[in-house]
């Protein structure tokens, strides 16, 4: 019974999370958004995610920066550090960087020092025109994050 109930619960708040309000960004491709990850004994990461169009496609640059001043060890279930995703303007999924990658089943953790960066970065070949957001998430059990930045690509 209590199972049924959390259960509920967290069908609802996930609900609840993924219907909530986001915040307003330009649609203009090479924007730069940033967000902040605390734990509670003040050590912080910041994440930034950049998308670019070039002549190979869309680049996108998820990088996740130790901005405390205390040494942390980033833990992740497995061995997808990572994820980036590209939904439309409707929040249909159009695009997903791990589709088709196989990842390992092991714990890993990295150690991150002050001013240390874990940097991502996913290709998006071949992306029709339109106006989508990019969802960059980083995967690990004790820092996760999730970054979005909107964008706009243009026919050629």
């Amino acid at each position: 019974m209590k199972g049924r109930i959390i259960f509920g619960l967290m069908c609802f708040a996930v609900l609840a999370f993924a219907c909530g309000p986001r915040p307003a960004t330009g649609d203009v491709a090479g924007t730069v958004h940033a967000a902040r990850a605390r734990a509670s004994s003040g050590v912080a990461l910041t994440s930034t995610l950049a998308v670019v169009g070039n002549n190979n496609g869309v680049t996108l640059a998820f990088r996740v920066v130790n901005a405390g001043s205390k040494r942390l060890e980033v833990n992740f279930p497995s061995g997808q550090t990572h994820e980036v995703i590209v939904v439309d303007s409707l929040g249909n999924e159009v695009w997903r960087w791990s589709k088709g990658r196989m990842f390992t089943q092991s714990l890993q953790n990295k150690v991150m020092h002050q001013s240390d960066t874990l940097d991502y970065d996913a290709l998006w070949k071949n992306a029709p025109a339109g106006k989508y957001t990019a969802i960059a998430t980083l995967a690990s059990e004790n820092f996760p994050m999730e970054q979005r930045t909107d964008f706009v690509v243009r026919q050629q």
